[in-house]
Order: structure tokens, then sequence, then C-alpha cells
């Protein structure tokens, strides 16, 4: 189908604020649905970096808008994060509703930012609104954005900051603001002295969302007020989600939410993809043709039938797709797959930092104890390497990182069979510090025989006067690993720059000066009296 050339044009929300968008139709008679996509980055782009251009939407019998969200893009108003996009989305949507040739049944779409948009507006239960498509997305906005495990996220929240102020600057025709900022953009500050609250970010985001973010660095009312609230909200709904995505945390928690209580299809699929791209190759690792991005044809499928009611595919295609790394197949499921726990135990000579085969993972508990020992040094810390929540992210060779004494290694003998792992996963630790609060990130890998190891998945969790044992939620996974190769669990107490380094005591993130920082000596134990454990959901 043809379209017509793209026209521009605005409307006025309740308050008397211009909203700048663009509207892609096609070019033939008739009444068509919208779909609609909100974002903060400059409409032009219109999140081509992972779907199709509004074009090719259009094409498909859509009436299509890209529409800048108040004070970005050439909207007017003042940028707040998070904080108007619930009447504005209203008003847009109503606004839509009513454009020429426009049926009045909306549809939206978009990841990230633009993912959230999608919630606030469903939240207010616009009646023209009739489905939503949500990709990247975090929920909860604490424990699925900011924070992970109570650990501040440093580098993609500071990048995120960073990025955003840059494009005030750049707005306000601050060159001077603007060349600073983009160069802290290309090379953050993250080893400043305090790396909580870098010089860039106090002198040119003192406004921004940032500050209270550090300040609120417990879960409190202010995250609860900031979150989008779907309590309410019936909808079909289309999760998109990665697995090497930052937000995958909120991706699964809607939709687990949603599908527990929703009368409307909610389907899941989530590929072998990080935030950004959406393609067959994250870190060192390709995936083959079959990780390419099938989300376009996908959501037309899903609009076809929300909005124009056509009997597609859909309906008959299972609600959970899951793109099984290892494989490089997609695995389908009726639901979230949480039925079948598989466990390993950790087990050990007392060597587990300083040699690799001292650590291991058995299927049975030992009935032996035993503890090991190692030091975390904040003026080396363990440094990031792929998984969720670094740049860049992904599945990397490990076998050298592995090699550094600050982090326990423990591995299973290699596998007679084939593993199947999807769903959940989370390691019980029992451990013990000399210092009242410290870090402890977890990852699981697989090992080849010529002793290469790949991370598929990983958790880190801040531990605060803890009870035993400490748990940490891992990235939910689905990876097949083959029969001759291993599985490994690495130990550590940092991953720099992703999480802000513990500095031994509870302090908020902004206060963490580095030279405060204390070296901690942490020990975790195995065995009888204390069976630290990984529990993976297992397929059958």
């Amino acid at each position: 189908m043809k379209i017509l050339p793209k026209e521009t044009t605005s409307i006025l929300t309740r308050d008397r604020v211009r909203l700048d968008a663009d509207i892609y139709r096609p070019d033939a008679e008739g009444e068509f649905p919208v779909i609609l996509m909100r974002q903060p980055y400059g409409r032009a782009i219109a999140s081509t970096v992972v779907y199709a251009h509004p074009k090719w939407y259009a094409a498909h019998g859509y009436i299509v808008i890209i529409q800048d969200v108040r004070g970005r893009g050439t909207s007017e108003g003042e940028f707040e994060l998070f904080a108007h996009e619930i009447e504005d989305g209203i008003d847009t949507i109503n606004w839509a509703a009513n454009l020429p040739d426009s049926t009045g049944e909306i549809g939206m779409y978009g990841f990230s930012y633009q993912g959230m948009t999608q919630l606030y507006a469903a939240s207010a239960k616009p009646p023209a609104l009739k489905t939503i498509c949500p990709a990247m997305i975090g929920y909860d906005l604490y424990t699925d954005w900011a924070y992970e495990g109570g650990a501040f996220c440093l580098q993609t929240n500071l990048a995120w900051a960073v990025q955003l102020a840059t494009e005030t600057a750049r707005l306000q025709g601050d060159e001077k603001s603007y060349q600073e900022l983009y160069q802290a953009s290309i090379n953050l500050p993250l080893s400043t002295t305090n790396p909580g609250l870098p010089k860039v970010i106090n002198e040119y985001g003192k406004d921004s969302f940032y500050h209270q973010w550090i300040e609120n660095y417990q879960p409190c009312e202010y995250w609860q007020n900031l979150s989008p609230n779907m309590e309410n909200v019936d909808l079909p709904m289309l999760h998109i989600g990665g697995w090497f995505d930052t937000y995958l945390r909120g991706t699964i928690h809607l939709y687990k939410e949603m599908a527990g209580r929703s009368k409307f299809l909610q389907k899941l699929i989530v590929g072998p993809w990080s935030h950004i791209p959406w393609g067959r190759k994250v870190g060192a690792v390709n995936y083959g043709l079959s990780a390419s991005n099938p989300i376009d044809d996908l959501q037309i499928l899903w609009f076809d039938k929300f909005l124009k009611g056509i009997n597609t595919e859909i309906l008959e295609r299972s609600p959970v797709s899951l793109f099984e790394m290892g494989s490089n197949e997609w695995r389908n499921f009726n639901s979230w797959p949480d039925n079948n726990y598989k466990f390993y135990y950790l087990a050990s000579t007392g060597l587990a930092n300083m040699r690799e085969d001292s650590g291991s993972l058995t299927e049975k508990c030992p009935d032996n104890s035993v503890d090991d020992t190692f030091v975390h040094d904040p003026w080396r810390p363990v440094p990031a390497l792929g998984g969720h929540a670094t740049f860049p992210a992904g599945s990397f060779e490990r076998s050298e990182l592995d090699c550094r004494t600050d982090i326990l290694t423990y591995t299973s003998e290699f596998l007679t069979e084939d593993l199947h792992i999807a769903g959940d996963i989370f390691v019980d630790v029992y451990c013990t510090a000399d210092t009242s609060s410290f870090d402890l990130s977890a990852v699981l890998s697989e090992v080849t025989k010529n002793g290469n190891v790949y991370n598929f998945t990983q958790g880190y969790i801040k531990v605060i006067d803890n009870d035993l044992p400490v748990k940490i939620s891992l990235q939910p996974t689905c990876m097949k690993i083959d029969k001759g190769k291993a599985l490994r669990l690495s130990l550590s107490a940092a991953c720099f720059p992703a999480y802000l380094i513990n500095p031994g005591i509870d302090k908020p993130p902004g206060e963490v000066r580095l030279i405060d920082a204390k070296i901690i000596t942490i020990t975790v134990s195995s065995g009888k009296n204390n069976p630290s454990i990984i529990s993976l959901s297992k397929l059958k």
C-alpha cells in the first residue's frame, strides 16, 4: 500500500502545552486504526534503532503517529521524567481517535521510555486505547530499573542521565554544556572521587531525575508514586524482552502480573538481544539467522487482530515464545516455565578462588562443610564483562577474568546429556563478611572442554546485615548447554562499573567516595551445614 507524504501537526494539552507529532497515512480510501509512539529522543528517529520505519507500518494500513513528549524534540513545556505522561497520553489518544479517517481504535508501541509511555497512558484506561506492545520496560522503577538487588545500576543510570542532559543542552542551544556532556557520554566519568555523583551531573543535571534516584536508595513512597499503576488495567498486551536487556526484570514482572489476572491474551516474546540492537549477534556470540528481529511482523499480526478484527494466526500461537540460546531455536510455551527445578550444590576444597578444580557444582549436597575466603579490594574491583547491566552487553569469553583470586568459581562435571534451562534462576549463598555491608555478583556460564567460558546470565545483590542464606535472583534465561560442556558459577564482590562499588557500610549512592571504600574479606560456606545452592528452572 502506498502512503501519503508525512504530515507534521500539533495538539494542545489540557494545560495548553503544544505537543508536536509526525503522522504517516496510507494513500487509500477508507478509515484506518491508529498506532501511536510517544518518545523523548526526537520523533524523526522513531525508534528505528529496533523497529521498522513508521512508513512501513503505514503501508500495512495504519495511521502512524510519532509524537515528541513534553519538553523534548520540538514539543513545548518542561521535560520532567514521567511526570506528565498520564495526562499527556490521555489527551493524545483522545485527539488521535478523532483524526480524520481514524476508526477511533488506538494501539501503542515502542521500547524503553517509549514502552513506559504506553503503561502510563494505559493506567488511565482511555476507552480508545485497545492494545499496547510494551518492550523492554521497568515496571517497578526501583526494582526493575534503577536498582538491582538493592544495588544502584551505575553505568546504565548515569549514561541515561547524561544522554538526557545532553539533549536538553542541545534544545537550549547551550553549545558549551552540550560539548562537555557529549564528551562525558563518550567516556563516562565512572572513576571520579564520587562516582555516583560525578561533576558533570552536579553541574549540568542538578534538577534531573538522577539526583532523586540517588537520594531514594531504598524502596519508598517516591518509587510507588513514580511507577505506573496498572492494578485496574486489562488490555491485550504484547510483551517484548531480551535476555541481555537491563530491564528484562520489568518485562517479566509485568507479563507475570497480567498473565495471572487478565481476561485478554498476554503474549511474551524474549530474544537473545540487548537493549539495542535486536539482532543475531550480541556480545561475542552469533545466534544465527533465527535470532533476527521478528517484532515488526509480529506487531502487524497483533494490531491486525486487536485493531482491525482480522483473524490472524496470533491467537493460534503459543502465549510464550523464548529464544533458546545454545540450540539457537525458538521454544514455545503455554505459560512462563517455572515448575521443574534442578539443583546444584556448591562444593569446594577451600581454594575456589585459587584453582578452578577446587570449586565444584554437584547434584548431591556434600557431607563435609568447607569455607572459601576471598578479598575484595576497591582499588582493583572485579570488572563488568557482558551480561545485561554493562556496555557492551551479551556473552563474552571470560576464562581470564575467572582466574582472578577475588572470584570464586564452582564448575560442574562435563554434562553427559544436554541441559535445557528456561525461566527463573536463584543462587542461595551462605556467606559472611567483616563489614556490615557488601555486594555479591553471581554469573552463570557454560564451559567448553578446551577451557573457554561464556557467560549467559547473572545477578547482583547489595547485602546489609544479612540473614542466611543470601538469595541472589539472576536474570531469567533460556539456554541449552550441550552434552560435553559444563556449568560454572562465578561469585565476586563487585561488577564495576555496572554497579556502584560497595564501600563496606550502607550509604546513599551519592555519598559513596572511593577514598572511603573498605577492603572486604568475604567467606562463602558450602556443604551439609551451609548448603549453598543454585536453583534453575529445567525443561523436561
